[in-house]
């Protein structure tokens, strides 16, 4: 029984030689240049230029990204096992690479080709930075109600508002940011949403106040605040009044990376907790041949290699260009997140009392973890995309679902 899907061979995931080669390459680079730094990222709450200059040099922020557009190419699997492998080792620095997907998906699905060679081409070589200006104060998962406005006059947009929770933003030379140019039609409120490329060094953009948010210490997001902006409107991405669905595909397709850094995160600390496991002894044994220990580690084994093939599972069907991985994208993220809470916090409990000190570099996977199940739409909006998604596609229902 494979229902919701049609077939057996649609569970199948495209893993080759040249995924393996590539994951032994990041992993080379993460053992080389981040694990020695990764408690320096944590306890200082930034990531160093050094760092950042050798990922760029590995030719890192390119994974996923066409070649004709400045990028490595690889397509969302390989983009997955990027940001599973940095995770692993330093969430934080996984998003600060893995952030320039919510700028460059939109433009690569919805931008003119200027866009795309403007704008793509530097980030995905790494000379600029970009984020995706989207949550504001009322309105975090409801896409469709942003009070952001852009007013068309003459040739440009004049954009006023203020943006929370922006990764990313305080090094960004670009942003995608969503505004409101039309009032929303009575059955339709997302109508009236507009996605806009901005610069930052623009008049009236401005990068606030740093959210001391519980983790990703090194890679915490800021307000964006735009005072009267002047966009050309050669800068819309997409159709006006069009953006919410620029918006919402976009997260159909980035959420694949959240799942991945969420099984980064739960396989960092699996492999920590197993090391400790076996080193640490009690009752003059290694507190691995307690039952109470060892049963823990099997649940936390069992748990990340299902969320990792539901997640390979999802890049596989985006990069076939099956529309069925915007709910295998959903299943994965929910799913990898909430398992990578539950493996941090059992790693933590394994530790003991050196679990929550954080000098041992354990309790930080929990805190992680846990903006993994909040961030690219929360775990709650998932399950209803799932209904929605899962109706439309068997039955041709169209659900509101509250």
């Amino acid at each position: 029984m494979v229902f919701p899907f049609q077939s057996v061979e649609d569970f199948k995931v495209e893993l080759t030689q040249e995924h393996e080669l590539f994951r032994k390459a990041v992993r080379s680079f993460v053992e080389q240049h981040l694990e020695p730094r990764a408690m320096e990222i944590e306890k200082t709450d930034r990531v160093p230029e050094e760092l950042i200059e050798e990922a760029r040099k590995a030719g890192l922020f390119g994974v996923g990204v066409p070649e004709e557009y400045g990028g490595q190419g690889g397509g969302h699997l390989m983009a997955a096992i990027l940001m599973e492998e940095l995770a692993r080792v330093s969430p934080a620095f996984s998003v600060l690479i893995g952030v320039r997907d919510l700028f460059i998906t939109p433009i690569l699905l919805f931008g003119t080709e200027e866009q795309k060679r403007r704008y793509v081409v530097p980030v995905a070589r790494g000379e600029k930075f970009a984020a995706h200006a989207n949550t504001e104060p009322c309105c975090g998962s409801d896409v469709a109600g942003i009070q952001t406005t852009a007013k068309r006059v003459n040739d440009h947009y004049v954009i006023t508002g203020r943006k929370v929770f922006i990764t990313g933003a305080d090094r960004a030379d670009y942003f995608i940011v969503s505004a409101r140019t039309s009032p929303p039609k009575p059955d339709k409120r997302w109508w009236g949403i507009t996605v806009f490329i901005v610069e930052r060094d623009w008049p009236g953009v401005k990068v606030g106040q740093r959210f001391n948010v519980t983790g990703l210490r090194g890679e915490r997001p800021h307000e964006v605040i735009l005072d009267e902006v002047k966009v050309p409107a050669e800068n819309v991405v997409g159709k006006v009044d069009e953006g919410f669905k620029v918006v919402v595909t976009t997260y159909d397709h980035t959420r694949i990376g959240i799942a991945a850094q969420a099984v980064g995160i739960a396989q960092g600390a699996f492999e920590k907790a197993l090391n400790y496991a076996l080193q640490r002894t009690a009752f003059e044994r290694p507190i691995i041949s307690f039952e109470a220990v060892a049963f823990k580690l099997a649940d936390m084994l069992i748990e990340i290699q299902a969320a990792r093939l539901l997640t390979y599972w999802a890049a596989s069907l985006a990069d076939r260009g099956d529309r069925r991985f915007i709910i295998a994208a959903s299943l994965a993220k929910t799913f990898a997140t909430e398992v990578a809470e539950r493996v941090a916090a059992a790693a933590i409990k394994i530790h003991g009392g050196v679990g929550v000190d954080i000098e041992t570099g354990v309790e930080r996977y929990l805190r992680d973890a846990l903006i993994t199940t909040i961030y690219e739409g929360t775990n709650d909006i998932q399950r209803l995309t799932i209904i929605r998604q899962l109706l439309r596609d068997v039955f041709g229902i169209r659900l509101t679902l509250t």
